[in-house]
């Protein structure tokens, strides 16, 4: 991971309420304390070894929780995303097209702004309904049997879910850190 990659502060700023509201502020403080991480002002791009650390952290001290917290931070950011990035306009029409080309323009716009989630790590969009991320900072030198990426998964998902149609579903289907290639989503209607 290069030291000086940056990443979007919101990769932490939507986790801390998640973490204030499920564990506890002095929990949410300890973690951040202990990981020697500071909490971004959000007023610019941040470490991505920050972001790395904070949700590597979360994982490996509540290991029973990190994967629906991660998930719960993850929708929270698109709602950011969704509010702050998106003109309304755009948003407007993408409501007015059939799903397909939705996300189609979708997966567009979300590969044109990939640094922002991905940091230093590769974006690709396989589909308009399928991402991977090569070298995904997140989980950097993690080893696990199971996907590990439920931030990315959940920001996914929330923005299909709103700007595509709301029946969407985002699963990882590989991990990097189970020792694939890269990170895969696929995103299907249910």
């Amino acid at each position: 991971m290069p030291t000086d990659a940056l990443i979007g502060p919101n990769a932490i700023l939507q986790l801390i309420p998640v973490l204030d509201r499920a564990l506890g502020e002095g929990a949410r403080k300890s973690l951040f304390t202990a990981l020697d991480t500071p909490v971004p002002s959000g007023d610019h791009m941040i470490p991505e070894q920050d972001a790395a650390r904070i949700h590597q952290g979360l994982r490996s001290t509540y290991p029973q929780q990190a994967a629906g917290l991660s998930a719960q931070a993850g929708r929270a950011t698109a709602d950011y995303i969704i509010t702050h990035r998106i003109p309304a306009k755009a948003q407007i029409l993408m409501g007015f097209l059939p799903a397909n080309l939705a996300a189609r323009a979708l997966s567009v716009a979300i590969a044109r702004n990939a640094w922002t989630f991905a940091g230093s790590g590769r974006f690709q969009v396989v589909s308009p309904w399928e991402f991977q991320i090569n070298d995904n900072p997140v989980i950097s030198g993690e080893i696990s049997d199971h996907p590990l990426c439920h931030w990315h998964a959940g920001v996914f998902e929330r923005l299909y879910r709103r700007l595509v149609c709301p029946d969407v579903i985002c699963r990882e289907t590989a991990c990097a850190a189970t020792g694939t290639e890269s990170c895969r989503f696929a995103l299907r209607r249910v």
